[in-house]
């Protein structure tokens, strides 16, 4: 067999499967939606350090999957062999915010569609998963939760400080209760009746109360 017999063996006819104007719309197509997505990653980012390599990520697997799918979609017995490759395929990378797995099967999701040409559903779809996001991830809750950190000497100055407490805020829990030799420390949950924290300053002068720490409380860190 020749160096020309290989070419015929189907080769350059596979070069035709998928014309130059259908792959050039459809990657114009993916880094535009990509661009989108990244944009509403970026507004709704509500992590502790925004990663902009993430972004970049998100635009560039759409294009990578709109690309792959082209190809699958143009050869049977290449979507056979592509199944085989990727399912070998480890990907370690930790995924720190939940949110973010959304936003990774949104831009697989998108490549997918527009490389099966239903470039209405890609666009009307994307579209409204990001004002659906925008929307709900932007949505602040109406009372906003807090954690005081509060150091007492005794039992009476731990009572009198979370009275005083609870008259001055919504809703009042111990959350934890650390008791060492004249010294009481509470981690207690609050909600706040209004952005004023001029309590704590009150509640740090009160007799027998060393330290008062107020710190904002989202369920997974505290900063």
């Amino acid at each position: 067999m020749t160096f020309h017999d290989i070419f015929k063996s189907g080769f350059l006819e596979n070069m035709n499967s998928v014309s130059i104007f259908d792959m050039v719309l459809a990657l114009v197509l993916a880094f535009g939606l990509g661009m989108f997505i990244f944009l509403v990653y970026k507004k709704t980012f509500s992590g502790v350090m925004y990663s902009s390599s993430f972004g970049v990520t998100l635009i560039a697997l759409t294009m990578i999957t709109t690309v792959v799918i082209l190809a699958v979609t143009s050869n049977v017995v290449l979507s056979l062999g592509m199944v085989g490759a990727l399912s070998i395929v480890r990907f370690r990378t930790a995924i720190k915010e939940p949110l973010d797995i959304a936003f990774l099967f949104w831009a697989i999701a998108v490549g997918i569609v527009l490389a099966a040409g239903m470039i209405p559903l890609a666009v009307v779809g994307s579209l409204g998963i990001g004002i659906v996001l925008l929307v709900f991830v932007n949505r602040k809750p109406q009372l906003n939760p807090y954690i005081v950190v509060l150091a007492c000497e005794r039992h009476e100055s731990e009572q009198q400080a979370v009275e005083f407490l609870k008259g001055k805020v919504q809703r009042c829990v111990v959350k934890s209760k650390t008791v060492q030799k004249e010294r009481i420390e509470l981690n207690l949950e609050i909600r706040m009746k209004e952005d004023n924290t001029d309590f704590m300053n009150e509640l740090a002068e009160m007799d027998g109360v060393s330290s008062a720490v107020l710190v904002s409380y989202s369920g997974e860190y505290m900063g």
